[in-house]
């Protein structure tokens, strides 16, 4: 079920995204978003309070990709209250956003991760300034501190779209739109289902 207002008979009602929707292949379509959200590194992640249902967001960087990029991980500290709500509700989302109004959005599924060996693999020493040294010898923001984790989101699906021409391009092209009623085609709109995901997800651990 979805909502609609109005009936545009045999026109598209959202003409913006049918000239801009990009059909590139998974191949691309991964790699081009892999290398956006790298280009980014810091993300809005944005989960569910379980207690209340309100959405919550944070700025978060980036900390590493898994399974040829679809897959994102974070570092965390275990305590914080996003870890809560991830426990609550593993549903997520994170976005995307450069100077240039090109942009993301991943949804998928979200788990904490405490394993060490897992830990150990992503930890950054840049991490003792958020979590700082408690001196009981235990708590000392090291790999080894429990309060270390990752949160690893499982993409389920994703959209983005980056710009197709230089800023002067599409600066004419919006202005034409303006005059003529007609939408500008001045982004690559790629929108990647569940299903390519899978898709790709299987051929990167059919290859590792």
């Amino acid at each position: 079920m979805s909502f609609s207002n109005t009936n545009t008979g045999d026109k598209p009602a959202d003409p913006y995204r049918e000239k801009n929707l990009d059909d590139a292949s998974i191949k691309d379509k991964v790699e081009d978003l892999s290398e956006f959200v790298t280009a980014c590194k810091f993300g809005m992640m944005t989960t569910r309070d379980g207690s209340t249902g309100d959405l919550v967001s944070r700025c978060m960087a980036l900390a590493a990709k898994e399974n040829g990029g679809i897959d994102l991980i974070f570092h965390t500290n275990t305590e914080s209250g996003k870890t809560s709500e991830i426990d609550s509700d593993p549903h997520i989302n994170i976005s995307f956003l450069n100077s240039a109004g090109e942009w993301a959005s991943v949804s998928g599924t979200s788990e904490i991760v405490t394993d060490r060996s897992v830990v150990k693999k992503y930890y950054s020493p840049a991490l003792k300034a958020w979590l700082g040294d408690l001196g009981d010898g235990k708590h000392d923001g090291g790999p080894e501190d429990p309060r270390v984790g990752v949160i690893r989101v499982t993409a389920k699906t994703a959209t983005y779209a980056v710009t197709r021409k230089n800023v002067v391009s599409r600066g004419i092209e919006m202005a034409q739109g303006v005059v003529t009623g007609k939408a500008p085609a001045v982004n690559k709109l790629r929108e990647i289902s569940e299903q390519e995901i899978q898709t790709w997800r299987s051929s990167n651990e059919r290859v590792q």
